[in-house]
């Protein structure tokens, strides 16, 4: 019943979604080294990415929040290339994109909530160190170790948060509104000495006036019901 399920909703996407002008998905065969997302004037590229990555930027959730489906989802890579017929914004592309890999992966989730073990954001002592946004359009970009946005709001920060944590990350700030903020730290792969700089922990805390604490809390997770090899463009 719930894959009958899935599947309605599936043909729901594709019916009430926005959609792309134009899109190609071509296998990849480039180094795992070099994979991402692109955007920008309308147009959506995806370099040597895996359908799980795509859902994790479809969706706005972290990697640890897409479970199931067959193991290829995380090993086999594609080149995705899409274009709307304006100029839309980040909000936009993601609902194209999940109407694309609905249309071209047959792919078929549902959601749930389930307990799991996350990292819950807080304001830390002292209070948040954020600046209101004055309403000028959302971005977030982020790098190795560099995260920048302007008029994001925690619950968009959180997700976008879960992205470079091991774990998921669930907003428990109780801050309203969009803020703009930059948050720099080093990566643990790439801190020699504990002490030299900042972890992304520490960095939170003294650069944002937030904290993560870790526990387990209601996650909502996007379960894989289905999902095939691309069909040709």
């Amino acid at each position: 019943m719930r894959m009958w399920i899935g599947f309605v909703l599936s043909i729901c996407v594709l019916a009430q979604q926005p959609q792309f002008e134009v899109a190609s998905i071509k296998p990849s065969s480039a180094s795992p080294d070099s994979s991402g997302f692109s955007t920008g004037h309308g147009r959506l590229v995806g370099t040597n990415v895996t359908l799980k990555r795509s859902i994790i930027g479809a969706y706005s959730v972290g990697p640890n929040q897409v479970v199931g489906g067959p193991d290829w989802i995380d090993s086999d890579r594609f080149d995705i290339n899409a274009k709307a017929g304006d100029d839309a914004g980040d909000r936009r592309l993601s609902l194209m994109l999940q109407s694309l890999l609905a249309e071209r992966f047959h792919l078929v989730l549902h959601r749930e909530t389930r307990p799991l073990s996350a990292y819950v954001l807080e304001v830390a002592k002292g209070g948040p160190k954020l600046e209101n946004s004055a309403g000028e359009g959302s971005t977030t970009n982020s790098g190795r170790g560099t995260l920048a946005a302007r008029g994001t709001t925690m619950e968009r920060f959180a997700q976008v948060l879960a992205r470079q944590m091991d774990l998921p990350v669930v907003n428990q700030t109780g801050l309203e509104g969009a803020f703009n903020f930059k948050l720099e730290w080093t990566p643990e792969a790439a801190r020699q000495d504990a002490n030299a700089s900042p972890s992304i922990f520490t960095a939170l805390q003294e650069q944002l006036g937030l904290r993560l604490r870790a526990g387990k809390v209601p996650v909502e997770v996007l379960v894989i019901d289905r999902a095939e090899h691309p069909t040709a463009n």
